[in-house]
Formats: structure tokens, sequence, C-alpha cells
């Protein structure tokens, strides 16, 4: 006999059926081609179906009609837009418009939701269950009755542009929106930016060095004078160098409405305060049991070193909770762009209202119009996705786990 180790036998063939049939083998294999025959017999149905009534509607398929001259104008834009634009143009429009309040929403919304969270686990009665109130009435209503009523009960009811509220000469608020001085870029523009960047870095750096230096020694340096010291000192030395970054545009009454300045419709606050809120009522159940989730010992092991209540929340038992938080509150923000289509409900130029409904009205490129649509929440859906998982790896890498 030899010392050598006797080889497995290659068994190409069980290999094969594994690989081809899973765990059901030869059996799971033949149902598996029967349903690839099945969808595409479906999807030939699909698409030959389509083809037959574009034909009969005498409709032209094709995205040549992006560079058609879309001819209808757009309430609220935050790119330049006429109606001699084309409806790529309008496109865009209502991408960026989605996105605006979408990303407001989340950013509203995670502020809200955190502090409601929060104060339901508060020791205080009166705040919890003011607290517990607001989350139980919010998320068992609707969300397209609680945007009606934002825009109809609240907003609508805000008095006419001259009798409109009027903050320090420069907000006002009436039923034609919110008026606000609009901020217009000078020469001195560019430094003060750059010097905002180099403050950011600043504070970056010190607050990595603080935290090394926690870990290191377990003593804590007090970085918030030097903190302030940059974003404040550096942006106002380049004041006094440069002159003014920016020279204000007020609104200005004309007529019957305001001219001039910056304007945010009434449909953009009503949207955005029914999204914030309601999903903010959510978040604070996440929240809540991300914050119960961490064992009671380590709040108690954090007192014991003799942090504050604050200290042992922002770095102990937040940290540790945002693990168990951080998927469904990703959850939560897909919720809030998709919810966000409801904007039709009452005239927000989103990208449902203006492109797959405008465009899709005058154009009838009913395929295409709702292909690209898909693609596109689909497309935000899968960034936020991203960019939720490597904000929570950086997290466990942190922390070390």
């Amino acid at each position: 006999m030899t010392g050598e180790a006797r080889r497995p036998p290659l068994m190409l063939r069980a290999k094969l059926r594994r690989a081809l049939g899973g765990q059901a083998g030869w059996s799971g294999f033949a149902l598996q081609v029967v349903l690839v025959v099945a969808l595409a017999w479906i999807g030939h149905e699909i698409i030959d179906n389509a083809r037959d009534n574009l034909a009969t509607q005498k409709i032209a398929s094709g995205f040549g009609f992006l560079w058609s001259t879309a001819g209808f104008g757009v309430s609220q834009t935050l790119i330049p837009y006429s109606e001699s634009d084309t409806y790529l143009r309008v496109l865009l429009v209502g991408l960026t418009n989605t996105l605006a309040v979408s990303i407001v929403g989340i950013i509203f919304a995670t502020i809200i939701g955190f502090m409601v969270g929060l104060g339901r686990l508060s020791s205080n009665w009166l705040l919890s269950r003011i607290a517990g109130a607001y989350v139980e009435l919010i998320r068992n209503l609707p969300l397209l009755f609680q945007i009606l009523f934002w825009y109809l009960a609240v907003l609508a009811a805000l008095p006419q542009p001259r009798q409109s509220i009027n903050l320090f000469d420069s907000v006002f608020l009436s039923n034609r929106g919110f008026g606000m001085p609009k901020p217009i870029g000078t020469e001195a523009l560019a430094p003060f930016a750059i010097a905002i960047g180099i403050a950011l870095l600043l504070v970056v750096a010190l607050r990595a060095i603080s935290q090394r230096v926690l870990f290191a020694t377990g003593r804590q340096i007090v970085i918030w004078p030097m903190v302030l010291a940059a974003l404040i000192g550096l942006p106002v030395l380049t004041v006094f160098i440069f002159g003014k970054p920016w020279t204000l545009d007020y609104p200005v009454l004309r007529g019957f409405n305001f001219s001039g300045g910056m304007r945010m419709v009434p449909e953009f606050a009503a949207l955005a305060i029914a999204l914030s809120t309601y999903s903010a009522a959510f978040i604070a159940e996440i929240v809540r049991a991300g914050v119960q989730s961490v064992h009671k010992g380590q709040p108690e092991a954090g007192a014991s070193l003799g942090l504050s209540r604050g200290d042992v929340l922002r770095l102990i038992v937040v940290p540790q909770a945002m693990r168990v938080i951080l998927p469904p509150l990703t959850n939560q923000y897909l919720n809030l762009t998709k919810n966000s289509s409801l904007a039709v409900a009452i005239g927000y130029p989103d990208l449902v209202s203006v492109f797959a409904g405008t465009t899709l009205s005058q154009t009838g490129q009913a395929i295409e119009i709702v292909a690209i649509t898909m693609a596109i929440y689909l497309a935000i859906s899968l960034i936020t996705s991203a960019l939720m998982s490597v904000y929570g790896w950086r997290m466990s890498r942190s922390m070390g786990t």
C-alpha cells in the first residue's frame, strides 16, 4: 500500500444535478425550464399586445419625444425652465422637485422621529404620554388625508397676499406660499465657501483627534471652543477681507402677488410637513425599539463611570441602538420617497405629476414614460439603500464589531 490519500470521485453528474436543480434535483430543473418558458410566453404576449395597441392608436414608439417641445408651464422649478423647453427638461424638473421634497422630508422626519422616540422613553410622565399620543394619532391616519389636511385646512386658511403675515419685512406668509429673501452670490462667495470647507475639515480632524485620545487614555478633550472658532472665525475673516459673499433679493408685493425673492409654494410645504410628521411616527417606534434593545447594564456602566445622562445616551446607548435602527430606518426613507408621488393630489409638480401625468397625456408614450419613471424610482431606492449600508458599515467598523 502506498501512503497517498484516496481522491474522491468527481461525480460530475451529481454536481450538475445540484447546480441545475438544487435540492430538488432533476425535477426541480424541469420545473425551472417550464417556468422560464411560461415567463417568455407571457412577455412575448405583453410586447405583442402593446405593439398592436400602439399601431392601432398610431403612436410612435421610442424615446424621441424627449426632445420635443413641452409647451406647458410648471408652478415650481428648482432649475431654469420655460414652456419652450423639451420634455427631457420636464423630466429633470420633476426629478429635482421629487428629490427636494424627499430630502427635506427625510431630514425633518429623522429629527422629529428621534425626539419623539426618546420622548416616549422619558421618565417624565407628561412628555412620554404626549409622545405616545402623537405616534398613535399620526400613524393611524391615512397619509393622503394628512396631506389634504395640511394643504386645505391649514395652509389654505392663511390670509391673502395683501394681508400676509409679515416677519421683519423679509418673510411673508400667505395662501400663495412663503416668500423669503433670495441670496445672490458676489465675487466674495468663492473664498467664503473655501473658508467654510477648511473649517469643516478642521472640525473633522479635531473630532478624530479627540476620539483617539479618549480611546487611548480615557481623557476627554474639550474641543467645542476650537470648533466654534473655526466655524465662525474663518468665514468672518473672509468677510472682512473680501466683503459680503452675497446680497439679498427681497420679495415685494406687486399687484395680487409677490415678485422677487424666493418663494415656496404651499403645495411643497403641505407635502413636506405631511411626509415628515407621518414618517416620524414610524421612526419614533423604530428608535424606541432600538434603544430598548440595548442591555440595561450598558447605561448603568456608563453612569458608574460618572457620565451624565446625555453622555450615556450619546456615547453608549444610541451607537449600539443604531445597529437595530438602521435597517427599518432605511425602509422608512424609501417609503417616504415613494409616498412623495401622492403630491399629484394637491398639484405639486413632482416626477409623477409633470412627467408620468401631463407629459404622458400629451404624448401618449405610456410604455416609455412608465419605464423611465420606474427606473428613476428604482435608482433612487437603490442609492438610498447603498448610502445607508455604507453608513452602517462605517458605524460597525468604528465600534469594532
